[in-house]
């Protein structure tokens, strides 16, 4: 598993980040989904295929993440299994992978209502109920997949079944065709309202990636907005390493400050660019012949072990 990968693992497990990500895609931010009505649930996925023998290897996958949900509230219950994919890097086969997550993640329910039936001993009306394992009055999870990428670039990749068809399929056959499509959030297709829907730390992680490429729109935004000014580590750490920004901060902290860190590393780059200004006035003297390193040192303020570095280097 690669760095960003680990890192937005990391962050999208936190069960605030997972319910503000879905609060945010299937009820336009208002806080439905409670992160205490989250529990998470085991992400390998391992299952024999229907109509498949024996002798055949099972499939195994690994979602990022998992949990299912429960809300009982004003006599109603919410019943459901939600996963998030994480991705830095657009998937051309995305639908595919979803698809086949969450018809894994169905066939799971039913192989484990088949097996509480024959735990409990359950007589079935019928011989299709005692075949199948699954009885008539049983019923499924809804299973949503969630998308979230994490890259400035526009998700420019396949968002559905059909997608990824050839354009010269026979129309009639599509009609027949079921066509799956992907749940997504992607940060250069969001406005910056719909960003603002979004109540923890992903709203500055996705400002942040969206503008990323633009630095002084993206210095001006962190510098405007409070929320950069303190938030925690793990959002810091997905914006660092999946945009390339070489951000430091001091390791011990878990409250950081992004406009603070920003101003850091530009002071660093205006020390680097003297530096260099330094080494080639440096250079030049030297070449020169007409001082010593002594008094290249008292102009240039570099030490003589620099000075003899660059004098063995011209």
């Amino acid at each position: 598993m690669g760095i960003k990968d680990t890192v937005t693992k990391e962050y999208m497990s936190n069960n605030k980040i997972f319910a503000d990500a879905f609060n945010y895609f299937i009820y336009d931010g208002e806080q439905v989904i409670k992160p205490e009505n989250l529990n998470p649930l085991d992400t390998t996925l391992i299952e024999v295929p229907y109509g498949i023998g024996r002798e055949n290897s099972p499939v195994q996958k690994f979602r990022d993440e998992l949990k299912n949900l429960i809300i009982k509230e004003d006599k109603k219950a919410i019943y459901a299994v939600l996963g998030i994919e994480n991705q830095s890097e657009v998937h051309y086969a995305m639908p595919v992978k979803n698809m086949l997550y969450d018809a894994l993640e169905y066939a799971n329910q039913v192989k484990k209502t088949s097996q509480a039936h024959k735990k409990n001993k359950d007589k079935s009306s019928s011989n299709a109920e005692y075949l199948s394992g699954f009885y008539k009055t049983d019923r499924l999870v809804p299973v949503v997949t969630l998308v979230v990428y994490f890259g400035a670039d526009k998700w420019d990749v396949p968002k559905c079944i059909f997608d990824m068809f050839s354009e010269s399929i026979d129309n009639k056959i599509l009609a027949f065709t079921e066509n799956y499509k992907i749940n997504l959030i992607s940060p250069n297709e969001m406005s910056d309202n719909e960003i603002d829907k979004l109540q923890t730390s992903l709203r500055e992680v996705m400002k942040y990636i969206k503008y990323s490429k633009d630095k002084k729109k993206i210095n001006n935004i962190v510098q405007s907005d409070k929320r950069f000014s303190k938030f925690e580590r793990s959002a810091f750490n997905v914006i660092n390493i999946c945009t390339n920004s070489n951000l430091k901060v001091n390791n011990n902290e878990e409250a950081v400050n992004m406009c603070q860190a920003i101003l850091d590393i530009k002071e660093d780059a205006r020390n680097e660019g003297k530096l260099e200004g330094k080494l080639e006035v440096a250079l030049s003297l030297i070449k020169s012949g007409k001082m010593s390193l002594k008094e290249i040192s008292d102009i240039t303020e570099l030490s003589l072990s620099e000075l003899e570095k660059l004098n063995s280097k011209k």
